[in-house]
């Protein structure tokens, strides 16, 4: 039999405390997945408007959005390891199924004749690489953590950007063909997209490509997060 000294005894007696500290601790911590939109299947998000391309905003508000929520406690996972690495859609979802996140945030800039954010969620069934969905649960839980980014954004955002409301996957141009949008059709867990601003509106590019108007964004969708899936403190700490 092997005899351990009394100081190899206490050490290994604290690495066993502090991972089943860490276990109690991670226990407690929702999973966000943040989606930071292309490049996928659809497009590369390359093209640059205004000094800015949809790609480059939602990784640099991506990557603000990840440290704010881990630093309000949760855990966080991002669809793709670098700003310009392909991810098909049906992938992206299945990042967030993997995880069995608590919500899967997508991030995109939208390009029209109108201007700011709006907040997307699947409202009905899609069909879409021969798989139909997402199921009325996820369906139901997306629109509510939609309307509480909504909320967040809006009072966060106040009139920098026009606010385009809580929308439908059936209302974008892919949704209205499909019914949802594939990433929905592919989601087992609510996932939420937000269209942060109108990339090729030049006041929206201004603000978006502007560090200061990345924080506001990150920091109202963070809110948002927090008031659909709030960090449930420890035991230790009730």
């Amino acid at each position: 039999m092997t005899h351990l000294s009394l100081s190899t005894t206490l050490a290994l007696s604290a690495v066993l405390l502090s991972h089943a500290a860490l276990g109690q601790s991670t226990a407690h911590r929702p999973t966000i997945v943040i989606d930071p939109g292309h490049p996928s299947e659809v497009s590369d998000g390359a093209t640059v408007q205004h000094g800015i391309s949809e790609v480059r905003a939602s990784w640099l508000v991506a990557r603000r959005l990840e440290t704010l929520l881990r630093a309000r406690g949760y855990r966080v996972v991002l669809t793709k390891p670098a700003e310009r690495r392909m991810v098909t859609n049906v992938d992206r979802a299945e990042v967030g199924n993997r995880e069995r996140a608590a919500l899967v945030v997508r991030l995109h800039c939208d390009a029209s004749s109108d201007s700011g954010y709006a907040i997307y969620y699947p409202d009905r069934l899609g069909t879409a690489h021969g798989r139909t969905g997402p199921d009325t649960s996820v369906m139901r839980r997306s629109r509510e953590a939609a309307e509480s980014l909504h909320v967040a954004v809006a009072a966060r955002i106040g009139t920098r950007l026009k606010d385009g409301g809580v929308r439908g996957d059936s209302r974008t141009f892919v949704g209205g063909k499909q019914g949802a949008l594939t990433g929905s059709i592919f989601s087992e867990v609510p996932v939420a997209l937000v269209e942060m601003v109108t990339l090729s509106n030049r006041h929206d590019a201004a603000f978006i490509r502007d560090p200061a108007g990345q924080r506001l964004m990150a920091r109202a969708i963070a809110e948002g997060v927090e008031r659909y899936v709030p960090v449930e403190p420890s035991s230790s700490s009730r």
